[in-house]
Parts: C-alpha cells; sequence; structure tokens
C-alpha cells in the first residue's frame, strides 16, 4: 500500500482522492509515521470480508492428500538414506 507524506497528500489530493475511489486505498504519514488510511467508501468493512470457508462446496481434498507424491518426493531427497 502506498504512503504519502502529509505535504504531497495536500499537493496532490484531487488525484489520490481520485486513487483511492478506484479501489486503490493510501496511508497519509507525518515524518514517516503512518496517521491514516484513506480508503473507498464503497469498500467492504474489514468485519464484511469474509476469507475462511469461501471455497466451501467447490473443492475436495483428496483421502491421501498427506502421502501423495511419496516415491517421488523421497526419490529427490535421496530415497536411500538411513533414519
Amino acid at each position: 500500500m502506498q504512503q504519502i507524506n502529509i505535504h504531497e497528500a495536500k499537493t496532490h489530493l484531487s488525484r489520490l482522492v481520485e486513487q483511492a475511489a478506484r479501489g486503490e486505498p493510501f496511508i497519509i504519514a507525518k515524518a514517516g509515521k503512518p496517521l491514516v488510511k484513506v480508503v473507498s467508501l464503497q469498500s467492504p468493512a474489514p468485519q464484511q470480508e469474509r476469507r475462511l470457508g469461501f471455497l466451501r462446496g467447490e473443492i475436495s481434498v483428496p483421502d491421501d492428500f498427506d502421502r501423495m507424491g511419496g516415491p517421488e518426493i523421497e526419490a529427490l531427497f535421496g530415497g536411500d538414506a538411513e533414519p
């Protein structure tokens, strides 16, 4: 995410507001310390963003997932090595 100092934000406010409105948020900082984040009003609120389970029912994991490719992987790492 782009970070901009206050002076630059004042100088280029119109362009930055348009950028945020297009969905490209930015941070305004003072002396390198972030102060505020500027986002579009159309952006979903953080509590509205759902990440876990968004593909529920769309994919499946095979039962042997943790054993898939075992012989090939073992061969890549020198399968004849002693434990």
